[in-house]
């Protein structure tokens, strides 16, 4: 047996095949770096700040190659990110490869947009947010980000079959379907191109009869519908939809899940919290649940963050760091109500 391996190594050796590589972790998180006013995130980043420190023991527990975050101000000069980065870097997490745009979040429309009446509240940006970038997005990678298709400036009206309210034309006009935003980006990996697929939706609550929130939810992921591409992919992201216990409308995840397969990462700390206040009424599986709000307040514990693989990629293992106890346990919850999710990949 150990002769026949060693025969099929030195074979692999000399015809120059590449031996097993490590699986490739993609991950989703949204560490909460998001904060009331432009510039403060930068601030708390050059500054002992324990909520920090939390997030970045998150990210170091999991170590992922490729990570999406979510709740994260963006500023024009990306200065936050590089601060973030070196924070990172200094925890021995290096990721020389990054990317991060404007997002809808903060951006002013200048119409009303919700329709109250009011102007240049929070709720008539493109997205919500109190300030230009508040609450975007970032990819941090150790391998190359060679393109990254933007799509954040789609018009909502534009989308096939969408669900927009009833508009003005002169807010159907303008008003983008992102409420943070869609990127396509391509990252190179040994050799290979892999397309990762971010976004962050809008909740599905915290509107009226109209339903715009869950409107809007439904159509940003049903925008990939249309812009799934024919080469690797992975969607990841917080979606801010639980088929099994959010309010809003299941039907574009399900048309989406028949396009990804789902690893469904599993925690103890998840299934730990089973039956705690509102948690105790939810019809889906604890253990999947990837966001952790009070247990007597409206929604509980939900699954809203994602990494969903093309079916055509091998998936090896996956998870979602939540300890039931010890110290980990306390450090997630420091960081954020919303937990690590990671899937490993037979790359």
């Amino acid at each position: 047996m150990g002769l026949r391996y060693l025969a099929g190594a030195a074979l692999i050796a000399a015809l120059g095949l590449p031996a097993s590589a490590d699986p490739l972790r993609i991950a989703t998180y949204d560490p909460d770096l998001s904060r009331d006013g432009p510039g403060l995130l930068l601030r708390d980043l050059g500054r002992k700040d324990d909520q920090i420190d939390a997030a970045i023991r998150v990210i170091a527990e999991a170590h992922p190659d490729i990570l999406l975050l979510t709740s994260l101000d963006w500023d024009g000069d990306g200065r936050a990110l590089a601060a973030l980065r070196d924070r990172l870097a200094k925890a021995g997490i290096d990721y020389p490869h990054s990317f991060t745009a404007r997002p809808n979040a903060g951006m002013p429309s200048g119409l009303d947009l919700d329709g109250d009446g009011k102007l240049g509240e929070a709720q008539d940006r493109q997205g919500f947010g109190r300030f230009t970038g508040q609450g975007g997005m970032a990819i941090l990678s150790r391998h190359p980000i060679s393109a990254v298709a933007d799509y954040s400036d789609q018009l909502w009206h534009d989308l096939p079959g969408n669900l927009m309210p009833e508009a003005t034309p002169e807010v159907a006009a303008k008003q983008r379907l992102s409420s943070v935003a869609h990127w396509d980006a391509t990252v190179s990996v040994a050799g290979r191109d892999l397309h990762l697929l971010a976004m962050s939706a809008t909740p599905p609550v915290f509107d009226g009869p109209e339903d715009r929130n869950g409107r809007r939810n439904h159509d940003e992921l049903a925008f990939w519908l249309n812009h799934l591409p024919q080469a690797p992919f992975v969607l990841a992201g917080n979606l801010n939809f639980d088929a099994a216990d959010s309010e809003g409308r299941p039907e574009s995840l399900a048309r989406i899940m028949t396009h990804v397969a789902d690893p469904q990462p599993r925690s103890e700390g998840g299934k730990a919290a089973a039956g705690l206040g509102l948690n105790a009424k939810h019809k889906g599986d604890p253990a999947l649940d990837t966001a952790d709000w009070p247990d007597d307040r409206a929604p509980g514990n939900l699954r809203v963050d994602y990494v969903l693989p093309a079916k055509d990629l091998r998936v090896l293992d996956s998870g979602v760091v939540w300890p039931a106890s010890g110290e980990m346990a306390a450090v997630v919850t420091t960081a954020s109500a919303h937990r690590l999710v990671w899937v490993d990949l037979d790359w």
